[in-house]
């Protein structure tokens, strides 16, 4: 089966706010992470070639629960909470900052991040607390520079250029692209990476 096909038949399976909530730790996961409103429902719909998998809005932090996506019997795409500015109370976000360091570190069955960051503001102080974790994993992670049609080819380039060069500086192995769910643009990229991670040897 060819990679478009295979992530078509991506399919909502259970969202989960517990770590006892989560569907068996076995076969293999991607997840996708990114601060609240930086494109990351976007992504995940237009990889699937779907409009509707993942809810988008434009209210930041819509997505407060881990949402879990079959794609067959054994592998899976997985939606995390938005962090960074949602308007929830101090005691929401705590909880889920310590789901998501939780699921992060123990998940064995996860094979790779997808970090979601604007291209317009990449590297937040929240981007940078994913990446720790991570890296205290020795987990591999994947950026994508979201919302990469908001600005010209140069600057977007630029910042590509920038970004590359602070991660391999601080956090070795981490991986960037330019994406955007608008433009179409980096898809073909990004899924030779959840290929990688999701379909090895296939």
């Amino acid at each position: 089966m060819n990679s478009e096909a295979f992530y078509r038949k991506a399919h909502f399976l259970i969202s989960a706010n517990a770590l006892q909530q989560l569907p068996a730790d076995s076969g293999r996961e991607v997840a996708f992470a990114g601060r609240s409103n930086a494109g990351k429902s976007s992504a995940i719909n237009t990889l699937t070639g779907q409009t509707g998998l993942a809810r988008t809005s434009k209210t930041p932090g819509r997505t407060q629960l881990i949402n879990f996506f079959g794609l067959d019997e054994g592998r899976r795409l997985v939606d995390l909470p938005g962090y960074g500015y949602a308007q929830v109370p101090e005691t929401v976000k705590r909880h889920w900052q310590a789901l998501l360091e939780r699921y992060l570190i123990t998940r064995r069955c996860l094979e790779g991040l997808v970090l979601i960051m604007d291209v317009r503001h990449p590297l937040t102080e929240y981007d940078r607390t994913m990446l720790d974790w991570c890296a205290q994993r020795g987990m591999p992670v994947h950026a994508l520079l979201t919302k990469a049609d908001k600005l010209n080819r140069g600057p977007a380039m630029a910042t590509l250029q920038q970004v590359r060069k602070a991660l391999a500086a601080e956090y070795s192995g981490v991986t960037a692209q330019l994406f955007s769910s608008q433009a179409k643009t980096g898809v073909d990229e990004a899924g030779a990476v959840l290929d990688g991670w999701l379909r090895p040897g296939e």
